[in-house]
Formats: C-alpha cells, structure tokens, sequence
C-alpha cells in the first residue's frame, strides 16, 4: 500500500512552513518531499555565495521569487578581509536572469554589485520588486538609476551601509511619474543632495510609503515637508538635525512630528542639537525602535527621551548614554529585547565618558525580555557578568567589546573566564556569542562544555594554547561560524578537530599560529572544505613551516570557485606546491 500523501496535499502543508531551516529539514525526509518541496519554494536564502553555484540553485528552485546571498566573511565589517577578496554578484544576476526570469526580489549582503549588475537586474526581472544591499560596495548612483527607470512595481529599495559612487542626487529623477507602489526607501548612506522636489514628487504618489530613511544632507526643514506628505510612515530615518531653525519654522516641525501617529521605529538624527530633541517627544511613546547610533547625544538628553519610550524593544546607542542614562532604560523601557551600545571615540583613552559594567547590570535587573546585547565599554568585571547571567538566562546573543585587549577583571585583576562561564551555564538558549577580555583556556572549556546550542562564536586576543580551539570544536555541537582574531592557537588543535568544520559554514582565523603546511593538509585531506590563505604581503618563499596571515575555511558543495585573487592561495589553485607531511587525526 503506497502511503505517501498526493504532492497537492504536501505543497498545502508546505506552504505553512516559511523558514529557511524548517524548509531545509522538511526536503531531506524523503525523495517526494524533497522534490515537493523544491518546487514550491519561493525563498531561497544562501549564506555563503561560494557554497553553492548559481546554477545549481537556479535549477533546484525553478519557482523562486526572492532570493537573499551573503558574500564577503562578517570580519569584512572589520576591514579585516582585503579589497578584491571575491563576493561578485555578477554570475549570480546571470544565472538567475537565464534560469529563474520570474525573480522579483533580491537582498545582498557584503557582495561587490556593479552598475553592470543592477543594469542586468532592470533589464531582465521584468517583475522586479524589491532590492536589498547592505554593506556592498561597486556601484554607482547610475546604477540606481536604472533600477528606478526600468523596475515599474518597485516596493523596496533599500541601500544600508553600502559605499557607493555617488555621482549626484539626481537618480531620483529616473522613477517614473507612474510609480505608486513604493513601500519602502532607504538612501541614508549616500553623500550628495538629493534634489528636495524630485524626492517629494515620490512620497507623494507613493501612499503605500511605510518607511523612509534619509541621508546626513536633507535638512531638518525638507523633513517637515516629506512627513507632512507621508502621515502614515511606521519607520523614518532622519537627515541632518542640525539647521538653524526660526521659533516658527520649530513649532510647525514640531505639529508635524505630532502627526505621525502611526511611527514605530526611528533613526538617523544626525549631528542633533540638544534644543531640538524635544521635537521627538510626541512620537516616543510610540516607538518600539530607537536607532541613535550616529547621533552623538549627551546622557542628560537622553534621559529625557528614553523616559518617554515605555514600548522600545529595540535601542541602539553610543556610549554617551553612560551608566546613569541605561538606568533610566532599566526604569523606563520594560519591553526592552535587543541593547547596542557602541563607542563614541575612534581610541579608547579618547572616550571620556562614565560607561562601566553597571550599565548593562542595570539594564539586565530592569528588562525582563532582553535577550540580545551588543556591549562596548571600556572595564568589566566577572561579577558583573554573574549577575547578568543570573538576572537574564533568556539571552539568545550575548556579545561583549572591553576595548582594551587582555584586560582583567579590573577590581581583582583576574580573567574574566567565571563571568563567562556564568553566562554559557545559564543561557541555556545562547546562539551567538563575542568574548573579549582576558581568557585563559578555562573560559573555553567552560564555553565548549556548556554552549551546546551555540552558532556563532567571535573571539579576539584570548586563551593559552591549542586547547581552547580543542574545546570549542569538540564541545560545541550546534557551531556554525567560528571567527578568532590574534589568538595563540596552531596546527594541532585544527588538524584534530578537521572533521568538525565539515558540519560548520565556515572558520575564520587571522594572526593565530597556524603553518602554511597545517592548511595545505587540510585542505588535500577535506574535499568539501575550500581553505583560503589570504596574505595580502605575498611572499617570495613560503615554507610549510610559515605562519600564515589569514585563514578562511568553508564548507562548498560548488568545489574550487573561479575567481580567486592573486593574494589567496588554495591547493586548486596551486596544486604544485603539494602536501606536507603532518597527520589528520
């Protein structure tokens, strides 16, 4: 008797299932699901753009209407990965355009887009909707040009953190009058004027507008006249909040904020006055995001607005907002879920500001749903992170920032490795982890023992030896990206532990101390694994002995990839410098 449901029945089941991870799990139960399943899924995220061919995921997913690529290794934030390291969209515009014609949104993440690309893109996705590219680079304002002259049913166009040529802000020009589906846009990080009347032309025919995110030059008088076109906007992202304003010109601005009943989350704020922060006030009890990473405002202000923000669950900050202003957080802000706190200051002896451990200990005593935290400053103490662990075992991410490398518990001068061990033993729920400080390989047991549901683990200047590699890959059986910066680990803890990076995304190592003869090995013994030796100083000689500059190993079902800079050696690459003589346990 076949038991098998009929195919209609599994693509209605089917459909009630939208995460990448349950998809994945559901196509590897059986043949007909695995073929059910390909032929109905429309959204196809892949987090590594060399794990996998375009043509392989074009043919897999014939049905695909949204696509989402991740590119260059997450340490590129860090200018830690050099320019031309790889990343390109442009085979993956080709495939798609060839294979799947019906694609209608794309969201990339650290990929090189070229204004050939985003041509591609205009040219060939006919009902093209939406476009996402955060922190990519290789484009110009001519690219977006033609996205807005050719893509007629644009919803989303959103430009976050990306370096792009700006040739002038007249690109906004190119959508057509006929344009009324626009729901999102996002130009905050480009340079130049946008003209104010070709920008106000499109919000105003585009009554579907919920967010809008300005750039550093539309001025605090061009805002008031956007927002008195676009009432209903749930997300905004100020300009400037520096002009010289008359008392008329504040108040009006002021009635406008009043208007916008709707706003939930806010940002931007650039260069704000302190005279003006009131403006916001009408518009806090509302919010539920509050984004004032780029806005250098003082404690005492802050105190003022946060106090208003009864529903924020999400806060992104400098350190300006020192230890006094996250208690008004722990007091105010009860529904709070995701802090960042970032330096203000380029150096850490520039910081002058009175942020310690005790703000975050506030913050984790008085918001009982925190569950994700970002935390730079300049001292911590194990302490400190016991009670924080104690206070919050709902922390799903927990990365801590103490600015200066090795620093100890700065009341008794001893590791922080307790303090971390109290956080893996009671956030049973921890997927993402950044440890700094000073760490011996205890604090790495402690972690390999107990961070069982662990993801994503960053650590940089920390541990004693090979052990506290050891400890990680054998312990943490959930891990899926490892990255490690100036830490003094070598060959062996890497070689014993290879067949553990077969079941992660990736490793990332830079100034360890790992041989060039280690990852030659490595790479011969594990096919499935591509292993990238970056060294931007290309040496003459490179004995196996060497110690490499930088590491980056993936797991690819696509095999060697194609473009491979002249810094990055691989074995494919250079088959004829062979195989040292050491052992994979």
């Amino acid at each position: 008797m076949d038991l098998r449901l009929p195919s209609k029945v599994l693509e209605h089941i089917f459909s009630f299932v939208d995460s990448n991870e349950d998809r994945n799990s559901v196509s590897l139960v059986c043949k007909s699901w695995f073929e059910t399943e390909r032929l109905t899924r429309k959204r196809v995220f892949v987090r590594n753009c060399y794990a996998v061919t375009p043509a392989a995921v074009a043919r897999r997913f014939p049905e695909m209407r949204s696509l989402t690529l991740k590119g260059k290794p997450h340490f590129a934030d860090y200018n830690l990965v050099p320019d031309g390291w790889g990343g390109y969209t442009w085979p993956w515009i080709e495939a798609m355009a060839e294979k799947n014609p019906s694609l209608e949104e794309l969201r990339l993440k650290r990929m090189v887009v070229t204004d050939e690309c985003l041509e591609k893109i205009a040219a060939s996705f006919k009902e093209f909707k939406v476009l996402v590219l955060t922190s990519c680079e290789g484009f110009s304002t001519d690219g977006l040009a033609a996205i807005a002259v050719a893509c007629s049913n644009l919803r989303e166009l959103e430009l976050r953190e990306c370096i792009v040529e700006d040739l002038g802000g007249d690109w906004l020009s190119y959508f057509p009058e006929t344009l009324t589906s626009l729901v999102s846009l996002d130009f905050s990080c480009l340079d130049s004027e946008v003209k104010l009347s070709d920008l106000e032309r499109l919000v105003s025919r585009s009554p579907n507008l919920k967010s809008l995110k300005l750039n550093r030059a539309v001025s605090l008088d061009a805002l008031g006249s956007l927002l008195r076109l676009a009432p209903q906007l749930v997300e905004l992202g100020t300009g400037s909040f520096s002009d010289k304003l008359s008392q008329e010109a504040v108040s009006k601005l002021s009635q406008v904020f009043t208007e916008l009943k709707e706003l939930k989350s806010l940002s931007g704020l650039w260069d704000v006055l302190p005279e003006y922060i009131p403006l916001l006030y009408s518009v806090c009890p509302g919010l539920t995001s509050l984004n004032l990473s780029y806005a250098t405002v003082q404690m005492s202000d802050l105190v003022e607005l946060l106090s208003r923000c009864s529903k924020l669950q999400k806060l992104w900050v400098m350190d300006l907002i020192e230890d006094k202003g996250l208690e008004a957080v722990a007091s105010s802000c009860k529904e709070l879920r995701e802090l960042r706190v970032f330096p203000s200051g380029a150096d850490v002896d520039e910081t002058n500001v009175a942020l310690t451990e005790q703000g975050l200990v506030s913050v984790s005593e008085g918001c009982p749903n925190l569950e994700s935290v970002l935390y730079f400053c300049a001292q911590f103490t194990n302490a400190a992170l016991v009670t924080i662990a104690r206070n919050r075992p709902n922390l799903k991410c927990f990365r801590l920032c103490v600015m200066e490398p090795f620093a100890p518990d700065h009341k008794t001068q001893k590791p922080l490795d307790e303090g971390f061990k109290a956080i893996v033993e009671s956030c049973k729920d921890l997927q993402r982890l950044s440890v700094s400080g000073l760490l011996t390989d205890k604090a790495f047991e402690y972690i390999g023992t107990h961070g069982k549901k662990l993801k994503m683990l960053s650590i940089a200047f920390a541990g004693d030896s090979d052990l506290m590699l050891h400890h990680l890959l054998s312990g943490c059986e959930s891990l899926n990206k490892l990255e490690i910066r100036d830490c003094p680990f070598g060959d062996t803890a890497l070689l014993e532990n290879a067949a553990k990076l077969e079941t992660m995304r990736s490793l990332w190592m830079s100034s360890c101390c790992v041989s060039f003869g280690a990852c030659k090995l490595l790479s011969q013994k594990m096919p499935k694994l591509n292993v990238e030796v970056i060294d931007e100083h290309l040496p003459e000689t490179r004995p196996d002995s060497s110690p490499v500059e930088k590491i980056y190993i993936y797991r690819t079902h696509a095999g060697p990839r194609l473009d491979i800079p002249e810094f990055v050696w691989t074995m494919h690459k250079n088959p004829e410098i062979g195989v040292s003589n050491l052992a994979i346990e």
